[in-house]
């Protein structure tokens, strides 16, 4: 057999790493092989990359539709009865309910194609607003922050080959040593380049261990942090008075909220002492460049939007924006989060990066789309809401590329809530803790099995070609979108082929903040990918955003005043510890993959709760033994890991597993006002020996 290599990239995190694989046998199994020459990651991968092929086994993913018999269990059916029984169930609710009371539910390592053509479904097939994804629970306040203050949302404007040549790197709420391994290697190139690296974070991380100062906040309190930086950033006269006279608006009032941030104020609030603060304003102002990156700490906040609206105050102050090696910019977690919001999966948007409620928008997409523009519905409840109102206001769900179950905060209740539906159908590559619950589950092809795109963090745009084929009874989310719009009476528009489909929201984002007119299938493949926006076949893409002008109407930046206020949920007598949470290494989001990887599992078996020595000590538990985490919302127990590299009033749990470990059965439903982001970071617990 001829052992031929197809380039492609791995199936997690945003970075996106490129890989080759190589068959090692004539029945579709495939190796992981270096791909030197791709710029992101240069062939390093984590132990997630090297082991993805292990998911496409038969034995580990689906490989037939299951429909929930009169009994209530799930059995094996064929296609045609599978695809019927969803018809039934969302035209059933729509004829009953009207069209609202059916939602959809997405995903953000679905690719470009599939996000488009599933908003795309919900809102010509379906016809209802009731569609968010879970990407709104990954950067949708760095999202929010950007438009505010630059008029564009791309995660990070500048590519990663610039961090290592700038001069200081602030690093937010983010342990890339664990989400992102391959790019923890930007960060060492900066140390050995000469640049300074400063982490911000309640625990002292891998990614930490690395800096030349850490500075540990109690979780909650980035945004008094942020303020109190830019606070001494005035007081000691480093503002950069000539780049915010020539290309801002709006510092007069961000100033006045920063100087009621003093030093001393913020120590308090944060528990950071005020050597560190100057300590960090004085390294980071020294250097002749500086970048300040975000990530889920800041960000999963009720206060997500304001934290980083500070952060990008303090960058523009500094003059720190919309040059070389120089910027503001948030690592994007999930696979294809930042595309997947791009093209119509948020609840607000529309293909291009359009506001659903922008008359010209929707008459361009509808153009596009072959419809009426007045039969486009509007903005529906953002992710939580929208699972929120499951079984209430939203009778049906259809998910794709999502476990709720899992990762969505008060976990407990939105699993009821699921249970609660009329009809619930879920298409994915394994039995998913949420799949799990459905009338219907639809096995669906994945990475190797497929070609499609993603958008990368660094807003360059990636082709994943197929490598195998997939086991016979499994279908693309495209063709289950095709056969399902045609069964519901929209036999045409919905092209099952992903280069055809990439065609078609190449033409609905054209003009649009996020323009992909320009790219093509081929330009990929021979050009390591290319960043938007590209608005035709003969431009360059953007790399680089903002160098010259900001994508505002005057194209200056806006500056956007913000004050500290406190958690939605303070620690009190009752719950007096701080939860905050986040990932490990060897699992990935809501572990429904990875948890079924060996070699992973071996390396990170199951859920802990972290803590400090002397926290252990008080409430009597021991290396190992089991320790309750108890909220206003659930209890969790899982086994100590006790460490001095946490706060003394803080825990951590990782949330990629289901059962009683779960830690977003703890975490907070609060939600931003802007982004509606979800309160993951931070929630108040009472913890104690589990006995």
């Amino acid at each position: 057999m001829v052992r031929t290599e197809t380039s492609t990239h791995c199936p997690y995190c945003a970075l996106q790493c490129g890989m080759k694989l190589r068959p090692v046998t004539d029945g579709g199994v495939v190796e992981v092989v270096e791909r030197t020459e791709f710029p992101v990651n240069r062939g390093a991968l984590c132990g997630k990359g090297r082991t993805a092929p292990a998911v496409l086994a038969a034995g580990v993913r689906l490989t037939g539709p299951l429909v929930r018999g009169a009994g209530g269990e799930l059995a094996p059916a064929s296609w045609d009865e599978a695809l019927e029984r969803v018809a039934d169930g969302l035209r059933g609710t729509r004829a009953e309910h009207g069209a609202d009371a059916v939602g959809v539910f997405g995903g953000g390592g679905l690719t470009n194609e599939k996000a488009y053509a599933l908003g795309k479904f919900a809102r010509v097939v379906l016809g209802t607003s009731q569609i968010d994804y879970n990407g709104r629970f990954c950067m949708s306040s760095a999202a929010a922050a950007h438009q505010r203050a630059f008029g564009l949302d791309r995660g990070l404007p500048f590519p990663l080959e610039d961090i290592p040549r700038t001069g200081c790197v602030i690093l937010v709420g983010s342990n890339l040593a664990e989400t992102m391994p391959p790019a923890l290697r930007y960060l060492t190139e900066l140390r050995e380049n000469g640049g300074r690296l400063i982490v911000i974070d309640p625990r002292r991380t891998r990614t930490a261990e690395q800096a030349d100062l850490h500075l540990a906040p109690r979780p909650g309190t980035d945004l008094a942090l942020a303020l109190g930086m830019l606070h001494l950033v005035v007081a000691d006269g480093r503002v950069d008075e000539e780049f915010v006279r020539t290309r801002t608006n709006g510092w007069d009032e961000a100033r006045a909220g920063a100087m009621a941030h003093w030093p001393e104020l913020v120590e308090r609030l944060t528990g950071v002492p005020v050597p560190q603060l100057r300590e960090a304003v004085e390294m980071f102002c020294g250097a002749e460049n500086g970048m300040v990156l975000t990530a889920r700490g800041p960000e999963q906040q009720a206060k997500g939007t304001d934290t980083v609206g500070a952060w990008i105050n303090f960058c523009l102050a500094t003059g720190r924006a919309g040059r070389p090696l120089s910027g503001y910019g948030c690592l994007t977690g999930q696979g294809n989060g930042q595309g997947g919001r791009e093209h119509g999966q948020k609840a607000d948007q529309l293909p291009g990066y359009r506001k659903l409620t922008d008359p010209a928008a929707r008459r361009h997409v509808a153009a596009v789309w072959g419809v009426d523009p007045d039969t486009l519905p509007g903005p529906g409840r953002s992710a939580y809401e929208l699972l929120d109102a499951l079984g209430q206001d939203v009778r049906s769900l259809l998910v794709m590329g999502s476990n709720p179950v899992v990762s969505a905060p008060h976990a407990g209740h939105i699993e009821e809530r699921l249970k609660s539906l009329d009809f619930l159908a879920v298409a994915d590559v394994v039995l998913s803790e949420t799949a799990a619950l459905a009338d219907v589950v639809l096995p669906v092809t994945q990475w190797a099995e497929e070609s499609g795109t993603t958008t990368s963090l660094e807003g360059r745009v990636l082709l994943r070609q197929q490598a195998v084929t997939p086991p016979e009874g499994v279908r693309s989310d495209l063709e289950v979108l095709n056969t399902l719009a045609g069964l519901l009476g929209h036999g045409k528009g919905f092209p099952a082929d992903p280069e055809e489909v990439f065609d078609e929201l190449r033409r609905a984002s054209a003009g649009g903040p996020a323009d992909y007119a320009g790219i093509t299938y081929a330009r990929i493949a021979a050009e390591d990918g290319v960043f938007w926006p590209c608005p035709d076949e003969e431009h360059a893409g953007t790399p680089r955003l903002f160098l010259e002008r900001f994508a505002t109407d005057d194209g200056r930046a806006r500056f956007v005043p913000v004050t500290h206020r406190a958690a939605a949920e303070e620690t009190d007598a009752e719950y007096p510890v701080v939860l905050t949470t986040g990932r490990v290494v060897s699992q990935y989001q809501s572990g429904a993959q990875t948890r079924r990887v060996a070699e992973l599992n071996a390396a990170a078996p199951g859920p802990f709760v972290e803590l400090h020595p002397r926290l252990a000590e008080r409430i009597g538990v021991a290396e190992g033994e089991a320790v309750a985490v108890t909220s206003r919302r659930g209890r969790a127990v899982a086994p100590a890991r006790i460490t001095v590299a946490i706060r003394q009033d803080t825990v951590f749990m990782p949330f990629h597993w289901p059962g009683e470990g779960r830690a977003n059965t703890l975490t907070n439903p609060a939600l931003d006002p802007v982004s509606r982001m979800p309160e993951f970071k931070v929630c108040a617990v009472r913890v104690e020996a589990a006995g």
